[in-house]
């Protein structure tokens, strides 16, 4: 427990980005249980959906970074180019594979409904679909890290 203590008192871009992630993830479920009209738990720890916690989480790093290194220090670099990296992949791979599973979970049902005798295999197939995010949801996930990373107060040596 000291350890984790510790490891939090110590690194504030670690905390920052834990933070917003967290932030993120608690928005999600309230903006889901608005939308849905019913409270889902697994929305607190799934991927996808309103905001993007993944960019909350890299944005809030950078900014974290830039204000205890500094914006020319190599931590700001590298924070930076992963949050682009990691937001890309947000709205385009894994937005696609999202896609992908809803056509695919689609053509399940329909084989199933057609020869349950015959594809024994897919009765308990589906795929996972909120695993990527719109570009609406990444830049509020962005807009949510940055306001975390500004707001968190760090003891600036």
């Amino acid at each position: 427990m000291q350890f984790i203590k510790e490891l939090f008192s110590v690194n504030e871009i670690l905390t920052v980005s834990i933070m917003s992630w967290f932030v993120a993830q608690v928005l999600k479920t309230i903006i889901n249980f608005i939308l849905l009209g019913k409270f889902q738990l697994e929305r607190m720890w799934g991927d996808g959906g309103m905001p993007s916690a993944h960019s909350a989480t890299v944005c809030a790093m950078v900014i974290a970074a830039a204000r205890s290194e500094g914006v020319s220090s190599a931590i700001f670099a590298v924070a930076s180019v992963v949050a682009i990296i990691t937001m890309h992949d947000a709205m385009g791979v894994r937005h696609e594979t999202g896609e992908q599973a809803k056509v695919l979970n689609q053509m399940i049902e329909e084989w199933i409904d057609i020869s349950e005798k015959n594809s024994p295999f897919l009765q308990n197939m589906h795929l996972k679909e909120m695993v990527g995010h719109t570009p609406l949801q990444v830049m509020a996930g962005m807009v949510v890290g940055i306001v975390v990373g500004c707001l968190y107060p760090m003891h600036l040596v």
